[in-house]
């Protein structure tokens, strides 16, 4: 079984040393930049445009929607698009929920456990804002991709 570390974050708790950590804080900055300019209500792509400009700004490499095959025992058998990954380093999943629960946390595990990523920021532009890492290290993947 891998070890996957969670994180979360709900206003301003204390922040424990996270992996990749002067990234992520410029991260989580622009989160709650975003946040605090537009508040809760949005859709997600509202969001997500948002985040770009607020991580391109900062000059940071970014790609939105980047695409990541699927394999089935060596054929690719589909795809999935992750929210932004920003300096090839930490995977952005974005939400516009009333609140997150153990259910939003599948999707980023799964993408975590599909690349070469082995950081994962959870980021709820809810009524609160909210965020959690994720952390799943490469010798804990089955099959680690490239991608």
């Amino acid at each position: 079984m891998a070890f996957i570390r969670v994180i979360q974050f709900m206003g301003s708790a204390p922040k424990p040393v996270l992996q990749h950590a002067e990234l992520t804080e410029k991260i989580i900055g622009a989160f709650y930049c975003v946040y605090n300019d537009l508040g809760p209500g949005f859709l997600e792509s509202v969001y997500k445009r948002s985040m770009a400009i607020a991580l391109a700004d900062l000059g940071l490499k970014i790609e939105v929607e980047h695409p990541v095959p699927v394999s089935f025992r060596g054929q690719i058998v589909g795809d999935f698009r992750t929210d932004i990954p920003v300096e090839d380093r930490v995977l952005l999943e974005l939400k516009a929920l009333r609140h997150m629960d153990n259910s939003t946390e599948g999707q980023i595990l799964h993408y975590l456990r599909a690349t070469r990523f082995e950081v994962g920021l959870l980021m709820n532009f809810g009524p609160k804002a909210e965020f959690r890492q994720f952390s799943l290290e490469k010798t804990n993947k089955k099959n680690p991709r490239n991608t």
